[in-house]
């Protein structure tokens, strides 16, 4: 199997530290690093030890000049990440960018209209469809077990500070547009993408925990016709954060960590229906008792194998390599990572932050 040129722009945490693990990794199969970007002298000089034979930049503009860079990851700022991935498909080039997509739903639909008019693949490093977390769920709701599903919670929260570029606005940082693509997204996916879907609530605030601007406390509720309620939390000041993913359906609750999940739930005719009672219910001496009965209940459980860090990324870029030598359409595409945005934008819109920085 023919390998694919890869250049990087960014060796920061993301570009070091998640792609970087891939590249570097016996999964990836599909892949030779030929070209690194970096602003740093030290994260480029770094680079040529990571990834042997590498050429380096300090401007992702020189990249330009290379005929023979299959794909550009582009792990930049996050404010860099529109103005960046635009000039590279202006350039023919195939692009998968970071999250978040960009700012706005209407700089999303720009690159993909780009993208589209130059002939390039454009994909969003949105790497958690691709876990067993987000696979686990899709594969409970699509049994049916939990019966009508009324609500899906989802948690991103945790219980400390951050002081760096992504607590800024200007940098187009925040929980929200940091981390909030991850359940955002999840969120969207269990609704199926629909284009109907509407923010009924959202709120913002930036907590003492945060130096920056932007928001370490987002609350947003979303929905579509004839589908669950979403509830989604990103949270930094929350200590006692259990779950990432609850499902309660009519018949049953499904809930996971990052690492597990377990579900209860009742099985039709094992509890036959109770004949209503008009009045007080009664013990037999006459005394006033509540409803109190044991159902019959089932539980599962087990421990996910795999994170979207490692599982998440390796099967995302196997979707990316498809995309680009088969011409494949890939499980996200730029038109449902343009949702997750649009929700993003509204949250904001609906609850805006003062900017300070």
């Amino acid at each position: 199997m023919k390998k694919l040129n890869l250049a990087i722009i960014g060796q920061g945490r993301s570009g070091k530290g998640i792609h970087g693990v891939y590249y570097r990794s016996e999964s990836n199969k599909y892949y030779t690093v030929k070209y690194v970007v970096d602003e740093d002298d030290y994260r480029r000089e770094l680079a040529r030890t990571l990834y042997p034979g590498c050429t380096v930049f300090a401007d992702y503009r020189a990249l330009f000049d290379c005929k023979d860079i299959d794909v550009v990851v582009n792990a930049s700022f996050s404010n860099q990440h529109y103005p960046i991935t635009l000039d590279l498909l202006q350039h023919g080039l195939n692009v998968l960018t970071e999250k978040p997509f960009a700012k706005s739903r209407n700089e999303c639909e720009t690159l993909i209209k780009t993208a589209k008019a130059n002939n390039a693949v454009l994909a969003v490093f949105q790497q958690t469809f691709y876990a067993p977390i987000y696979q686990k769920a899709q594969a409970v709701l699509a049994s049916g077990i939990l019966g009508k599903i009324e609500q899906i919670s989802i948690r991103y929260n945790g219980f400390s500070r951050r002081w760096d570029w992504q607590t800024l606005q200007n940098r187009l940082g925040g929980g929200l547009y940091n981390n909030g693509p991850h359940p955002i997204g999840l969120g969207l996916g269990f609704l199926g993408f629909d284009e109907n879907i509407s923010v009924l609530y959202a709120k913002c605030a930036c907590t003492a925990l945060t130096s920056g601007d932007g928001d370490d406390y987002a609350k947003v509720l979303f929905t579509a016709p004839a589908k669950p309620l979403i509830d989604v939390e990103v949270l930094s000041d929350d200590a006692y954060a259990d779950y990432a993913v609850k499902i309660k359906g009519g018949k049953g609750t499904y809930v996971s960590t990052q690492s597990d999940y377990k579900y209860t739930y009742i099985i039709d005719g094992e509890n036959p229906p109770r004949p209503y009672v008009e009045g007080t219910l009664r013990k037999e001496n006459g005394d006033p008792c509540y409803c109190s009965e044991t159902l019959i209940k089932h539980e599962e459980s087990g421990k996910f194998e795999g994170t979207p860090f490692d599982v998440g990324t390796s099967l995302l870029y196997e979707d990316l390599y498809f995309a680009i030598t088969q011409g494949r359409k890939m499980m996200i595409t730029p038109e449902y990572a343009a949702q997750i945005i649009g929700i993003i934008e509204t949250a904001h819109a609906l609850s805006p932050l003062p900017c300070k920085y």
